[in-house]
């Protein structure tokens, strides 16, 4: 367990340049995600708020929908309405699924290339 614990902390600091790598990886990915999550929930706003049958009637309700939508669990409101809210929807959940293998691909990588530097047989 100590192991595993030095790992993160190891992370955390970006101890080596495959730790240094995914760190800005990471952060570029959850930077990119917030200004997605915020001009959507600022879109859908102002394309929904007024339209019948629609769950969105304030900012915190399309932020709320938008971050739901972002982290591939949906919500209970409504989908869109509107044209254009339906295609910023599909939009979401095209980007949310692309970040979510983007994420599996960054780890898998992160730890093939852990190995390879604690492997014995593969030091220069």
């Amino acid at each position: 367990m100590a192991g595993l614990k030095g790992e993160i902390w190891d992370v955390m600091r970006a101890a080596s340049a495959t730790h240094h790598h995914l760190r800005s990886r990471l952060m570029a990915v959850m930077q990119a995600t917030i200004v997605v999550d915020i001009a959507a929930s600022i879109a859908f706003f102002f394309l929904e708020r007024n339209m019948p049958n629609t769950g969105i009637h304030s900012l915190w309700d399309a932020f709320y929908w938008t971050t739901s939508q972002l982290l591939t669990i949906s919500s209970t409101m409504p989908n869109p309405v509107t044209t254009t809210g339906e295609i910023i929807c599909l939009i979401l959940d095209i980007y949310a699924i692309t970040v979510v293998s983007t994420l599996a691909g960054m780890f898998s990588a992160f730890f093939y290339r852990r190995g390879e530097e604690r492997d014995p047989l593969h030091k220069k």
